[in-house]
């Protein structure tokens, strides 16, 4: 898993580094899966089961896009904010995170946003540890973020992660301290904090896939593939 996390974060990082006003999101898509399929990989997200298969190796979400936003020929513009998911199989198995970051200068509400959302999977990944459950995760994501002033989505969450992308348990951005299922070494959770600044409420596109706040207001996205280890959480989706 770590492998398939290092390569995915290859990948992430090499579409971090070309986001500017004037990239086309089917560009960054082609780049990730060159990455991918260059180390031997395989991307997850592409033909994933949906309402019909999805159909790009990254979801590419802007503004008020919280997930699932199919890459094509939109391009970026400065101010915009960009969230970026991307999962990864090696040798049977996954790898799975997200970042969200401005294109260009952003609005201070924007840059708040953002630091809110990589604050709020530290607070939940500083709870992966055993003896701990998945609602202190998800209660330590919730208080960062609502306490700032922002919402947690109530119907996206956070999910175990190994073989398939998606396993048991989900996790999700609310709960309470000491419920859900027991954390123990070996466990591997994709946590992801998706931040909404007007209301937890979400809408889908018509593309089926595309998943906007209801009042169109600004969103983020932060993700990492985390295990619980004898030594504390370990962080599998780094470079």
């Amino acid at each position: 898993m770590r492998e398939a996390g290092r390569v995915n974060a290859l990948a992430l990082d090499t579409v971090r580094k070309m986001i500017k006003p004037g990239v086309t999101t089917a560009e960054m898509d082609e780049a990730a899966e060159a990455i991918i399929r260059e180390h031997g990989g395989k991307p997850v997200f592409l033909g994933y089961p949906g309402p019909y298969p999805y159909p790009a190796t990254l979801c590419i979400s802007v503004n008020e896009e919280l997930v699932h936003g199919i890459p094509g020929k939109r391009r970026l513009e400065e101010g915009d904010i960009v969230s970026v998911d991307c999962g990864t199989k090696i040798d049977g198995y996954v790898g799975d995170a997200a970042f969200t970051v401005g294109v260009g200068k952003i609005s201070p509400q924007a840059e708040r946003l953002l630091q809110v959302t990589d604050e709020a999977l530290y607070k939940g990944i500083d709870q992966m540890r055993s003896g701990n459950h998945t609602g202190d995760v998800s209660a330590a994501i919730q208080h960062h973020v609502e306490k700032n002033g922002f919402h947690v989505t109530r119907v996206y969450t956070g999910h175990g992660v190994g073989r398939e992308m998606h396993e048991g348990p989900q996790v999700p951005n609310y709960g309470s301290p000491g419920k859900g299922a027991l954390l123990r070494p070996g466990i591997t959770i994709a946590l992801e904090p998706m931040v909404l600044v007007g209301t937890p409420r979400t809408k889908v596109l018509g593309d089926k896939w595309t998943v906007i706040s209801a009042d169109s207001s600004l969103t983020a996205h932060s993700e990492h593939s985390v295990a619980v280890t004898e030594n504390g959480p370990m962080i599998l989706t780094l470079l």
